[in-house]
């Protein structure tokens, strides 16, 4: 469970506030127009932002003053962040390891995420050498071999076409999701929500509210809820 308790984040004239709970597992979408917060709250969660006020609880522990890489948590944000100079295989390993080196069990274990994100037999293809697609699913790989419980999508199939934006999700859905992952997706579309969603958190003026089960979310929006949809 990712908990927020009073949670205020501020980021130049932009404030953010949060306090609900999301339970695993399940994909928890994170919604609102430009400007809003969303982003914001995914780097406080992660550890980027230091709220002014609050805490960040995950699985009841207090993570709110630990560094990004002490929490219990992957993030993946639009650019992927793929070295060039890294084949595949070893992008993945650094979710392992930053220094690169991993022992037999480990590269099995990179093996076969790589398998299941359908990249058998492009382990040693460089970034440069794989499509947009192929890329994604590099860094989702990576995200995946990092196991951790809570798992925070910033946009990071944005780039992709309708088609194969949704293909990735689906991917997310089948992997992540399924392995009892809480999976935080920010979205700027309600398709994505409602396809893929089970719960959906609205974000306007800097107020969080939800998390709301999806579909009764949409069937029935709150008037700023409505005017975005209408946008």
């Amino acid at each position: 469970m990712l908990r927020f308790e009073g949670l205020e984040v501020t980021v130049g004239a932009h404030r953010v506030t949060a306090d609900f709970a999301c339970k695993a597992p399940g994909l928890c979408a994170v919604i609102g127009p430009s400007g809003a917060g969303k982003s914001t709250l995914l780097l406080a969660t992660a550890g980027f932002l230091a709220p002014e006020a609050g805490r960040i609880l995950i699985d009841g522990a207090d993570v709110t003053g630990h560094a990004p890489g002490d929490r219990p948590l992957s993030v993946l944000f639009q650019e992927g962040n793929l070295f060039p100079h890294l084949d595949a295989f070893r992008n993945v390993a650094l979710g392992l390891s930053t220094a690169g080196r991993v022992s037999a069990e480990e590269r099995s274990k990179v093996a076969d995420v790589l398998r299941r994100v359908g990249l058998a037999g492009k382990e040693h293809r460089a970034p440069a050498a794989l499509s947009g697609g192929e890329q994604s699913r590099v860094a989702l790989a990576r995200v995946l071999v990092q196991d951790r419980p809570v798992v925070l999508l910033d946009e990071p199939f944005a780039a992709l076409g309708p088609a194969l934006r949704s293909e990735m999700l689906e991917l997310v859905s089948a992997t992540l999701a399924a392995a009892g992952k809480l999976v935080l997706l920010v979205t700027h579309d309600p398709d994505d929500a409602l396809r893929f969603a089970d719960q959906t958190v609205f974000i306007d003026g800097g107020r969080a509210a939800g998390p709301t089960a999806t579909r009764a979310l949409f069937a029935n929006p709150p008037p700023a809820l409505a005017a975005y949809l209408r946008n």
